[in-house]
């Protein structure tokens, strides 16, 4: 009853539709891990390119809507046919093989609960750097054979749509999602009849239903309310990722919470840790019951040390939200204590990252200088600790390795590191053989991701620049102008006034000079601001005001509707990656490491996970000391910026031997590969989870550890 048979059915129906030889297809298009297989993606485009980038890459759906000439002609191509065989058949190795030697027990694995997952574009319950990270850290567990389920909310509208007008204004919009459609099945009883179960929310319940997706060994289990037995604002619980308005909020976190452990225990799941991703899920570990070791089997990741970023609510707002929720062992008022810094401070407002950091046996921060400023940010919580002490560690982030490195590049490595490299990608030996690749074929591979990527760029920006109703001419300008052979260079992210895009433009002379030089470059910006941000919508206006220059016309595009298959492409085809935070803002990020694995160079400020990253060799820092003169600092930065571009990178790209190749270049690409890419791989990220706050947890659930200094009393 945990929608094993339910996918398998979906999977056979599916394949009844199709001829016999595309039968595999079926079965592989219902388990993600086609996504980071290696050939997986082309086996499905090559039924119908076209259509498969219509479909937003989902395989469900291209299989449902390819026309029957079409499927005919697929089930003719004998290498198609092979290739989804052997799809299938490593599928299947994945699936077959025993749970790793971890200390968890499959029948209490982890719980992972997040408000939202980047697994892959088609399954859009994503809005950015917190679900891409969810997203790799469930492959990453598969890879690992770590006994781990996942829980998450289904939204039938996603995050937003974006679209930039000409004058560089965000556009919001919101595209409804067909779930039958999805490489998902509705999760059922015995009977037959869909698997329900109530969560209180206000002074009623809503019914909730259960979905499941496969990610490769790890089950992703998503909570819908868009039930006919709720109200029209019980159906839109669900309906929005982050939805505007705050009891929708509120009323999420409560079906995130809650809802996790009850749809656990439906499917017949207990777990033995339940870890939660920021604090949307908060509600879990009382839900769990605190006389039943609810707190000690909790595990929190924190990733915002931006204030703002941790939401608060006012009392009463929480108190109407909670009015139907019983918790065990405390009453609401309780309860509500905990979301306040002072428990005792009526007038303060209640705080989800409070109530995460005091119902978990353990916390940790997203990198060894966020763990610093979350232990001073947090200290309060914990009276009479200096802020060193204050039991909040840190597990820096990583990234999934197979998802995000570009085809030319998996290639060479596949030759250079030996058999099942890409599940060895933690460990430092495993890249030590890059130091012998040749800087030929260092070079080659590079070079043919940044030629994919401009190719895209060509099509992509002429056709976007045409639908904000820019000229003919100004529209076709970055298309004759970018080239595969231009240093290139990428910044994409959520918009957010902190990372501080504006300092691309705060000396216009000398970015002009720099776009239109002898030694040009070629800049590719995306990112979405949050609709009710306008401070950073702002920014991006700001870089459209140069837009008529032709220096920028010609080499600087900003993508619309950034997402993960964007995210994915400018990784893998930008030659350098920057990032500008102004620290200590920067919790982790995890773009630069993606660029990593691709043979992609940083620039960026020392903070976040390039603090703990960067020696001198492996790319350029910016300082990450922090001062409050905003002002002086943007100044000063700006200055950095563009004097190593001049100075440092542009030199070291374009300085060319006899053979055409930047030895410099190639050199600190090795030298970066080498070193970063196990640091910050996903598979070093679960192992150390495992190895620590799961251990931990595990410990403190069976009473072998008490974990005072973390005991919070409910006042």
């Amino acid at each position: 009853m945990d929608g094993r048979v339910d996918l398998q059915r979906a999977a056979e129906e599916l394949a009844a539709r199709l001829p016999a030889p595309l039968a595999p297809l079926a079965r592989s298009a219902y388990n993600y891990a086609w996504s980071w297989l290696d050939g997986g993606e082309r086996v499905f485009a090559r039924i119908d390119p076209q259509r498969w980038e219509l479909v937003q890459r989902n395989p469900v759906r291209l299989l449902q809507e390819a026309d029957a000439a079409t499927l005919q002609r697929a089930a003719a191509d004998q290498d198609l046919v092979a290739a989804a065989g052997d799809l299938e058949a490593r599928i299947g190795s994945l699936l077959s093989a025993p749970d790793g030697d971890h200390g968890i027990d499959p029948a209490t694995p982890v719980a992972f609960v997040c408000a939202e997952f980047g697994v892959h574009q088609s399954l859009p319950v994503y809005s950015g750097g917190l679900g891409a990270l969810a997203g790799d850290i469930l492959k990453g567990a598969s890879d690992l054979r770590v006994p781990l389920v996942a829980v998450g909310l289904l939204y039938g509208r996603g995050y937003f749509r974006q679209r930039v007008d000409a004058s560089g204004w965000q556009h919001e919009y919101w595209v409804p999602t067909d779930p039958a459609r999805l490489p998902a099945v509705l999760v059922r009883g015995d009977g037959g009849e869909p698997l329900t179960f109530t969560v209180p929310v206000g002074e009623g319940t809503v019914m909730t239903r259960i979905w499941r997706v496969d990610v490769g060994r790890v089950p992703l289990f998503l909570l819908d309310t868009d039930h006919d037995a709720n109200d029209v604002r019980g159906r839109w619980i669900t309906s929005r990722l982050y939805d505007a308005d705050t009891d929708t909020r509120l009323a999420q976190y409560v079906l995130l919470g809650v809802g996790a452990v009850r749809a656990l225990r439906a499917l017949g799941i207990e777990p033995g840790v339940v870890h939660l991703n920021e604090g949307h899920g908060m509600l879990a570990p009382v839900e769990l019951g605190l006389a039943n070791r609810g707190r000690e089997r909790t595990v929190f990741t924190t990733h915002t040390p931006v204030p703002a970023g941790n939401d608060t609510y006012p009392v009463e707002q929480v108190r109407r939200v909670l009015a139907g929720f019983r918790p065990d062992a405390t009453n609401v008022d309780e309860f509500l204590a905990l979301g306040r810094t002072d428990p005792g401070d009526q007038h303060e407002p209640f705080g989800i990252t409070q109530v995460a950091l005091r119902l978990s046996s353990g916390a940790n921060a997203v990198s060894r200088r966020h763990g610093e400023v979350a232990r001073a940010m947090w200290a309060d919580l914990w009276p009479g600790l200096a802020p060193e002490h204050v039991p909040i560690g840190h597990v820096t982030n990583g990234v999934h390795v197979p998802t995000w490195i570009g085809d030319p590049m998996r290639a060479l490595l596949d030759r250079h590191l030996g058999e099942g490299w890409i599940t060895r990608a933690g460990d430092p030996e495993t890249w030590e053989p890059v130091a012998r690749i040749p800087d030929a074929e260092l070079w080659k591979a590079r070079q043919a991701q940044r030629a994919e990527l401009v190719a895209q760029i060509v099509i992509r920006s002429e056709r976007e620049r045409l639908e904000r109703n820019d000229t003919p001419d100004y529209a076709h300008a970055a298309a004759r102008a970018f080239s595969d052979d231009v240093l290139t260079i990428g910044f994409a992210r959520r918009v957010a006034t902190y990372k501080r895009l504006e300092l691309l433009i705060r000396e216009p002379e000398r970015a002009l000079a720099l776009l239109g030089g002898e030694r040009p470059v070629q800049l590719v910006l995306a990112g979405k601001a949050h609709p009710r941000d306008d401070e950073a919508k702002q920014v991006v206006r700001h870089l459209f005001e140069l837009k008529r220059a032709h220096e920028v016309a010609e080499r600087v595009v900003f993508l619309d509707d950034y997402d993960l298959a964007t995210g994915a492409a400018l990784v893998r085809g930008c030659d350098l990656w920057l990032n500008l935070p102004r620290p200590p803002l920067e919790a982790s990020g995890t773009s630069g490491m993606k660029s990593v694995v691709n043979g992609g160079l940083q620039l960026s400020v020392l903070d976040g996970w390039w603090a703990e990253g960067y020696e001198p060799g492996l790319g350029w820092a910016i300082s990450g000391e922090i001062d409050d003169d905003h002002a002086a600092q943007d100044a000063r930065d700006a200055d950095t910026l563009h004097r190593l571009l001049a100075d440092e990178v542009v030199p070291a790209f374009y300085e060319r031997d006899a053979d055409g190749i930047p030895v410099r270049w190639v050199e600190m690409m090795r030298a970066s590969m080498q070193a970063l890419a196990p640091q910050f791989s996903a598979t070093r990220m679960v192992r150390e989870y495992v190895a620590g706050p799961y251990r931990n947890a595990l410990s403190a659930a069976s009473g072998d550890e008490q974990h005072a200094d973390g005991e919070l009393p409910v006042q």
